[in-house]
């Protein structure tokens, strides 16, 4: 966890409800925030679940609607086609830390929790505990992370994630990926002191910065 954050007295976390009016706005700034130091690392984004139960379902639709919004900043793994799951999330881990220079990542998952925190979404610094909510023993992943608490926990959780509301969670992935796609339009490019063979026979068209309080969409 930095610390930089809160010697300057930023929050460091957030906890809100899909239906506050400026949840979007609230989250991409933190997250902002979070990521702005680490310009320099790859920035990683883990959707954690499977489309074979609704409930778990939250990130690998939020990893297919980034997909499609091309990022700038931000290397998405787990998506409806390409799920990250407790089956190959090790192998998955392995890759991203071969592939990418010092990844700073962000986790996201679904989760279950009181009847009072339905439909709230976290963001905060640390690393989630996947499989949890369904005692599932599998590797702490993040650097920071982000959660939608889609359903009541306690008891019969494989069942509960099966009858979860799909409206609560696609209005939660909506949420979400518009939030990351706000913060990635403000973060600057990645700096490299030059350019490797591999990049200059990868040449992407020159994007314009977008200072911290211009979000088109």
């Amino acid at each position: 966890m930095s610390t930089n954050h809160r010697l300057f007295g930023k929050k460091d976390h957030l906890r809100i409800h899909m239906d506050d009016s400026c949840v979007t706005e609230k989250l991409a700034e933190l997250l902002y925030e979070m990521t702005e130091y680490y310009v320099r690392r790859d920035l990683v984004i883990i959707c954690i679940g499977t489309d074979r139960s609704t409930g778990d379902s939250l990130g690998p639709l939020i990893g297919t609607k980034l997909e499609q919004m091309s990022l700038n900043r931000f290397h998405v793994y787990g998506t409806l086609e390409h799920p990250v799951h407790a089956v190959n999330m090790v192998e998955r881990l392995e890759e991203i830390k071969r592939t990418h220079f010092r990844p700073f990542i962000l986790a996201i998952d679904a989760c279950l929790g009181r009847l009072t925190s339905v439909g709230h979404i976290s963001l905060a610094h640390g690393p989630i505990q996947p499989g949890a909510a369904v005692q599932k023993q599998l590797p702490a992943i993040g650097d920071i992370h982000m959660t939608g608490i889609v359903n009541i926990g306690g008891m019969m959780e494989y069942f509960v994630l099966q009858n979860t509301r799909l409206h609560t969670v696609m209005t939660m992935a909506d949420i979400i990926a518009e939030s990351i796609k706000k913060a990635d339009l403000n973060l600057p490019m990645k700096e490299t002191s030059a350019p490797t063979l591999l990049q200059k026979l990868k040449v992407k068209p020159q994007l314009l910065f977008q200072s911290k309080k211009e979000t088109p969409l």
